[in-house]
C-alpha cells in the first residue's frame, strides 16, 4: 500500500479522515493563507512532531498553528 502525508489548509482532508480514518495522514495547517516561507518555517518548527505523527499507528491528523 502506498501511503503518503497530505500537508494542506484545506478543511476538506480533516472531514475526509472523520469519514474513512487514514491513511492518508494529513497535516492541516490553521495559519491561513501565508507565504511559502512562513509554511516552510512552520514545518521545520513542528519536524519532529510531524515525524511522530506519520510514524504512529494511532493517529492520522496533526494541526498546526
Amino acid at each position: 500500500m502506498n501511503e503518503c502525508t497530505i500537508v494542506t489548509n484545506d478543511e476538506d482532508f480533516f472531514h475526509l479522515l472523520q469519514v474513512h480514518g487514514f491513511p492518508p495522514k494529513v497535516v492541516l495547517i490553521r495559519t491561513g493563507n501565508q507565504s511559502t516561507g512562513f509554511i516552510a518555517d512552520i514545518l521545520v518548527k513542528y519536524k519532529e512532531k510531524i515525524e511522530a505523527m506519520i510514524n504512529s499507528k494511532e493517529y492520522g491528523l496533526m494541526e498546526v498553528y
